[in-house]
């Protein structure tokens, strides 16, 4: 037995164990036991994330509840995403945002990346999946095939279609076309049906950001453009966390974020 057949199993095993009676789980609740479902894990992890100490003021830490202070993290694709465009796509041409909030007219929507640059505005929603995926541009869930085991998710094009309108909003006098849409897919997963326009691979990330060379705006035009994003977004904390799943519970069903 190799090292891939260990592999296999172990993931089979775990499947086995826990993956398949949490999905059951899941299913067999309702509208209603699944919003409840959210709010509590939404509240268990603003517990959850509590850390350190109240005191001194530390880079990187922001002030949450009673004085404990906050850590933000972004689970492996986001970070992994962050790093590429951070390291490869640089200020004065490029800034790069992550986990930006944004109140609507009906809630929040939350964006895993925004970056700004002199040839675009780019909305990148990222997801971190592993097996075979199936889906296409417009339907509206796509499926993911790990061993035998198959999973519904929502098509991420439609669902950064609300983070486009959400920055568009705010950003709102710059020329159509300008804000762009983008999904970019980490882990180890393959497609098995044609890769729909605007969806990629992160090996793909730094190629498809290089052929954007078309300027649609001056770096004055960028500077604004972040400082207005900057200036709305919703403060990075717990408290702006746990209203956003708040809002997801209460659109459930509707659309997402």
């Amino acid at each position: 037995m190799n090292l891939d057949d260990l592999a296999q199993r172990v993931w089979a095993r775990i499947d086995e164990l826990a993956v398949t009676p949490l999905a059951q789980f899941f299913s067999g609740l309702d509208q209603g036991g699944r919003t409840v479902l959210y709010i509590l894990l939404a509240v268990s992890a603003a517990a959850g994330v509590a850390v350190g100490r109240p005191g001194a003021n530390r880079p990187g830490r922001r002030r949450g509840f009673g004085g404990w202070r906050f850590f933000r993290f972004q689970n492996s694709g986001e970070a992994l995403v962050s790093n590429v465009l951070r390291h490869n796509f640089r200020p004065p041409d490029y800034h790069l945002m992550n986990h930006v909030t944004i109140r609507m007219e009906d809630g929040t929507t939350q964006v895993d990346h925004i970056l700004v640059s002199r040839f675009g505005v780019f909305v990148v929603e990222t997801k971190d999946y592993t097996g075979w995926l199936f889906g296409k541009a417009a339907d509206p869930t796509w499926t993911q095939v790990r061993f035998s085991r198959r999973f519904k998710f929502q098509n991420p094009i439609l669902q950064n279609k609300r983070h486009v309108r959400a920055v568009q909003g705010l950003l709102d006098f710059l020329p159509p076309g300008t804000v762009k849409s983008l999904v970019v897919f980490c882990g180890d997963a393959e497609f098995k049906t044609e890769i729909p326009h605007g969806v990629l691979t992160i090996d793909h990330l730094v190629d498809y950001m290089k052929h954007q060379t078309d300027e649609v705006m001056s770096l004055n035009r960028v500077q604004f453009c972040v400082g207005r994003l900057e200036t709305t977004r919703l403060a990075i904390s717990t408290e702006t966390d746990v209203e956003h799943v708040e809002s997801l519970a209460r659109r459930f069903g509707n659309s997402a974020v």
